[in-house]
C-alpha cells in the first residue's frame, strides 16, 4: 500500500495578538492531536510558521488560525512531501514573527502597494524604479531579478542598518521590494515608508507567487529560489532545484559544492569547512549515521 502524502502548510499573518501566550496551548494541543509537525511562531505581532500532516488535520489547524483575532483573510502556500518532513511539532512564542528589531514597525498600519505577479515585469524594467532584494546573501547567491540590489545581509535584522548607510543611493527613486512569499515586504516596506519613501512597491505573495504564475518565456528571475523547507530550492513553475542542505550550516549546496573534496554530507560544505571544530564534526556525522539508519527503516517498510 502507497504511503500517504504529507500536505506541508507554510503560514504568515500580521495581526494583534495582545496576549500570544494564551494562544499557544489550545494550537499545540490541536496540532498534537492531529498528528502535525513543524513550528509556528506567536508574537504580540501576529502568527508565522511551517506546518505538515495529514490533509485534514491541515484544514482544523488553517481553520482555527482563521478564527482568531485579524486572521479571517489568512492566506496560505501548500506543497507536499512524501515523508514527514519535521521531526516534532513547536509552537514558540517571540518578540517577532519575523526579526526586524526596530520598535514601532507595524505592518498592520500600513504597507507598500502591493503588485501582482503579472504586473511586476512592467514596474521593475521602469527606469525610475530600484530594485532591492531583502531576503539574506546566500538566498540570493542561487537566484534574484535581474538588476536587483543584493543588501549582502545575513539575517534580515541586518537590513534598517544597511537601508541607512545606503538611502541616499535611491533618492528620487521609486522602490520595489521582494522576498520569498512576502512576510520580509511587509515589514521592510512598513519601515521605508517611516523612513520618509513615498512610493514602495513589494511583489504580493512573493517570489514563489511570481514563479508559480509568470511563464518562464516572460520571467525575469534568473536562477532558483531558496525555500525553506524540504524542497531546498525551486524554479520556474515551482519544480523542485538541484540544490540540497548543508545539514552542518543550514546553506544550499549545489551540485558543484557536492562535488568539492571539502564537502561531506551533513558534517560540512566548501561554504562552512572552517566554521566548526573537530568535536562537532564528531557530533555531526553521529548525527548523519543515525538519520542513515532512520532512513533505511522507513524504507524498508513495516
Amino acid at each position: 500500500m502507497p504511503r500517504p502524502m504529507y500536505t506541508v502548510a507554510a503560514l504568515y499573518k500580521f495581526a494583534s495578538f495582545p496576549d500570544p501566550a494564551a494562544l499557544r496551548g489550545p494550537l499545540r494541543a490541536l496540532c498534537e492531536a492531529e498528528d502535525l509537525c513543524g513550528s509556528l511562531l506567536l508574537a504580540p505581532e501576529g502568527i508565522n510558521g511551517t506546518v505538515a500532516g495529514p490533509r485534514a488535520g491541515i484544514d482544523r489547524l488553517i481553520a482555527h488560525i482563521r478564527r482568531l483575532p485579524g486572521c479571517a483573510d489568512l492566506e496560505w502556500k501548500e506543497s507536499t512531501a512524501p515523508a514527514r518532513p519535521f521531526r516534532r511539532m513547536k509552537v514558540r512564542l517571540k518578540r517577532e514573527i519575523v526579526t526586524m528589531g526596530v520598535e514601532g514597525v507595524d505592518p498592520t498600519a500600513s504597507v507598500g502597494t502591493y503588485v501582482a505577479p503579472a504586473a511586476w515585469n512592467a514596474l521593475i524594467e521602469a527606469p525610475d524604479v530600484a530594485l532591492i532584494d531583502t531576503r539574506n546573501d546566500y538566498e540570493v547567491a542561487i537566484g534574484t531579478f535581474e538588476g536587483a540590489v543584493n543588501p549582502e545581509t545575513a539575517s534580515f535584522g541586518e537590513f534598517p542598518a544597511w537601508w541607512e548607510a545606503n538611502k541616499d543611493r535611491f533618492t528620487g527613486k521609486r522602490v520595489a521590494m521582494f522576498c520569498t512569499g512576502g512576510i520580509r515586504c511587509e515589514k521592510s516596506t512598513n519601515y521605508l515608508r517611516s523612513q520618509g519613501v513615498e512610493e514602495v512597491f513589494h511583489l504580493q505573495g512573493g517570489i514563489l507567487k511570481y514563479l508559480e504564475e509568470v511563464p518562464e518565456a516572460e520571467s525575469r528571475w534568473t536562477g532558483e529560489c531558496y525555500v525553506f523547507d524540504q524542497r531546498v530550492s525551486v524554479g520556474h513553475g515551482l519544480t523542485p532545484g538541484d540544490y540540497q542542505l548543508c545539514h552542518a550550516c543550514g546553506r544550499p549546496v549545489s551540485a558543484a559544492d557536492r562535488a568539492a573534496p571539502e564537502y561531506e554530507e551533513g558534517v560540512q560544505c566548501p561554504a562552512c569547512v572552517g566554521a566548526y571544530s573537530e568535536a562537532d564534526r564528531t557530533r555531526f556525522r553521529e548525527r548523519q549515521r543515525q538519520l542513515a539508519l532512520t532512513r533505511a527503516r522507513a524504507s524498508s517498510g513495516p
